[in-house]
């Protein structure tokens, strides 16, 4: 089973950036207790600020892999683009969200990509990774 785990802009800040709300540990550390829970699955990793990055590496691994955790950030609630990049791929996204986004700021409550994805996890910290990964294993 192959996996690949895609976050967007300002996700490699994780640890440092507003602790409060995304909590003190690095992306890449919390990576590596996946990827030693889960040894028999193909995790792959992979953060981009750059919005036409996120969409060249859905367009690489949206026909071969069984699944994509997708945290686009900030582009959740602007990207038609992301969006269709997701409807045009084989491979099932799952939205994930560290923090609760129904309960920041309003322009937060509207995601594009919802619709297109499996299913969203919202608010459950970087737990909702493990969740994410659990249900791709599971179906």
């Amino acid at each position: 089973m192959k996996i690949l785990i895609l976050n967007g802009p300002n996700l490699n800040l994780l640890g440092i950036r507003e602790p409060e709300i995304y909590g003190s540990d690095s992306f890449e550390q919390y990576f590596e207790t996946l990827c030693q829970k889960y040894k028999d699955v193909d995790i792959e990793y992979y953060q981009s600020n750059v919005e036409g990055e996120i969409i060249n590496k859905l367009h690489q691994v949206g026909f071969e892999y069984d699944g994509i955790l997708l945290n686009a950030g900030g582009y959740t609630h602007t990207s038609v683009a992301i969006r269709d990049a997701i409807s045009a791929i084989k491979t099932p996204v799952l939205e994930i969200h560290i923090s609760n986004i129904a309960a920041r700021e309003s322009f937060r409550h509207t995601s594009l990509l919802s619709q297109v994805c499996v299913g969203s996890i919202s608010g459950l910290g970087l737990k909702g990774y493990k969740l994410g990964l659990d249900y791709f294993i599971e179906n």
